[in-house]
């Protein structure tokens, strides 16, 4: 069974940083191309970042481009997140997600993905 579980969200102020992680588990971690997603409060849901399964540069989002950084380690199966210099607009609830069709092609593509974890909420506030 496919696990995907997020932890690291919380309450933060703006120009703050917080780390989110995702643990994976039930696939081949290392053959999968990883994302995070968040939702916004009365918003759909927003593509923020993939990475390619053997890992190398991410992709972003522009609005967290230069201040979001996506990393993964395949040897502990595990995603992350780190998120500087947040903004009010960046509070949402973080996803990490996956799905045998997720390339730089369809990594935007929400409907292309079949797994997701249950979200960690992210809050920006002071």
């Amino acid at each position: 069974e496919v696990q995907l579980v997020e932890s690291g969200g919380g309450l933060v102020q703006p120009g703050g940083s917080l780390r989110l992680s995702c643990a994976a588990s039930g696939f081949s971690f290392g053959s999968y191309a990883m994302s995070w997603v968040r939702q916004a409060p009365g918003k759909g849901p927003e593509w923020v970042s993939t990475i390619r399964d053997g890992g190398g540069t991410p992709y972003y989002a522009d609005s967290v481009k230069g201040r979001f950084t996506t990393s993964r380690d395949n040897a502990k199966n595990m995603l992350y997140l780190q998120m500087d210099s947040l903004k009010p607009e960046d509070t949402a609830v973080y996803y990490c997600a996956t799905g045998e069709r997720i390339t730089v092609v369809t990594m935007t593509s929400l409907d292309e993905y079949d797994y997701w974890g249950q979200g960690t909420q992210v809050t920006v506030s002071s």
